[in-house]
């Protein structure tokens, strides 16, 4: 690998998005930023949308970035978040923008689902927690809407798949993304037709499934022409942002957990086959696509998306915080005076997260957070004790002992938080890198040309690329009292 190679990647996230140079040489790896982006949720006559047309441009511009700093793309991959997606009409044309999953169209309609199809025979399908955005249930709220794009439509495209097509022409449905959607069989890896014609939606809604690392086609030559690059390949990398996270854990052996830190967390398990069984489908945890025919297996949990909100909040009254200094205020005030269950459902996208934390504390008896540093400091204590929670529920499962907890994300690189979890877990956390998805994305392109042929040769490089943190666990006893109380506020 002694050869330069330079590739484009497009992390999109559910807030923001960047495009970044993955430079890859002499068996390591470099990653630059050219442009960061807002993603932003669009509410229009009482939905919620992406707009998909802006991150299109996004795109455009990291190309136009990459050509004024004379960057020669050898291939070009793209991430987003799951579940969401947008319409095809017959002649290819996109019909609007994606419904956003945080839009409320969907609250309910799992259980009207599951009048035609049991929970349980849904989930032994496709091995998918049960989330009422999935897009099984974005699609049955539709139809039950009257979506004229869902009657009009020939197809659907996941998001990454979108944005590829939208620079290629090319339609795919990458398996990392396309497993996120409670429509994919993990054993089979193909679409389980009977969940779409339970509905009536005929299965070829659907492009056919192909694996990360295959080339989709070129980038559009007028496209390329008008961006200043050259018509590179553009790669079904691993999709799903989480799907390239999970392949930059930087780990030597299979016995470790992970927790891919950012709006969401996600914390889970690598295994060779799904697990599929009635302790996880009581734990309601989910089965998605891995890399070289892994499966992740994880559970979603609200992540920063509460610190997010609040931030948010507090910038509308003057008040901008780095996260530098988010993480001093966090430090600065004393831990376990609140805490809350971040998965609750009053925090899935209240008008006001601050006044929805205020109200969970009044409504379970416990001091409300006044100060903005503790109203961080609740959102950390939580995270680490849900985590604790969570990394319980994997070890009942897990086929291997589970003996240390890989952070990667932006999450990881929250000092305090990371030992407070290490304090929670009791078993050590390696935090780093901070940049998985982006890595994950870059090597899976990698991967595409030939350039490294399997995960393992991947996170050799990543290892030799990286330099991780390690946290050892602290104050477990206190930890472990405080962990008793918080498993009373868990929703039932």
């Amino acid at each position: 690998m002694s050869n330069t190679y330079n590739f484009l990647a497009f992390d999109i996230g559910a807030t923001s998005g960047r495009s970044i140079i993955g430079t890859l040489c002499n068996g390591k790896v470099e990653l630059k930023e050219l442009t960061r982006f807002p993603n932003k949720i669009i509410h229009i006559h009482d939905k919620y949308y992406w707009d998909v047309f802006a991150l299109y441009e996004a795109l455009k511009d990291g190309m136009r970035v990459a050509s004024s700093q004379n960057i020669k793309v050898d291939a070009i991959g793209i991430d987003t978040w799951g579940v969401d997606f947008v319409y095809l009409g017959e002649d290819g044309s996109v019909l609007g923008t994606a419904r956003s999953y945080r839009d409320p169209y969907t609250v309910g309609i799992p259980d009207e689902y599951f009048k035609i199809i049991p929970r349980k025979e849904v989930y032994e399908l496709t091995g998918i927690q049960i989330m009422n955005f999935n897009s099984l249930f974005q699609l049955y709220a539709a139809k039950r809407e009257g979506s004229s794009a869902l009657k009009t439509a020939k197809e659907i495209l996941f998001m990454p798949d979108a944005l590829s097509y939208l620079l290629t022409g090319k339609k795919v449905c990458e398996y990392t993304i396309a497993s996120t959607a409670q429509l994919l069989n993990p054993t089979t890896k193909k679409i389980e037709n009977k969940l779409l014609e339970a509905i009536g939606l005929n299965p070829s809604i659907i492009p056919p499934v192909v694996m990360p690392g295959q080339i989709i086609g070129n980038l559009n030559s007028i496209l390329a022409h008008e961006c200043g690059i050259t018509d590179a390949p553009v790669i079904a990398i691993a999709g799903h942002d989480t799907g390239s996270a999970v392949v930059s854990v930087p780990a030597e052996n299979e016995n470790f957990a992970y927790l891919s830190s950012g709006t969401w967390s996600l914390m889970g398990i690598e295994v060779n086959d799904p697990i599929v069984t009635e302790e996880s489908f009581e734990m309601n945890f989910t089965n998605e696509g891995g890399v070289d025919g892994t499966v992740r297996f994880l559970k979603n949990i609200t992540g920063m998306w509460l610190l997010e909100q609040c931030r948010k909040e507090w910038e509308i009254a003057g008040r901008q915080y780095t996260y530098p200094e988010i993480v001093a205020l966090s430090g600065s005030v004393d831990g376990f005076q609140s805490l809350v269950d971040p998965d609750h459902p009053s925090f899935a996208n209240p008008e006001c997260m601050t006044k929805a934390i205020v109200d969970f504390c009044k409504k379970t008896n416990q001091k409300s957070p006044q100060s903005d540093a503790e109203f961080i400091r609740c959102i950390f204590d939580s995270l680490a004790l849900k985590y604790k929670y969570v990394l319980g529920c994997l070890q009942k499962v897990a086929p291997f002992p589970i003996e240390k907890l890989h952070v990667i994300g932006g999450g990881s690189q929250n000092k305090l938080l990371n030992q407070m979890t290490a304090n929670a877990i009791g078993m050590p956390v390696v935090a780093g890198p901070g940049e998985a998805t982006a890595i994950g994305n870059i090597m899976m392109q990698a991967k595409g040309l030939g350039l490294v042929s399997s995960l393992q040769e991947i996170r050799d490089v990543i290892r030799n690329s990286v330099s991780p943190e390690t946290f050892d666990p602290q104050d477990s006893e206190q930890w472990d009292e405080k962990y008793q109380y918080f498993l009373t506020l868990l929703a039932p």
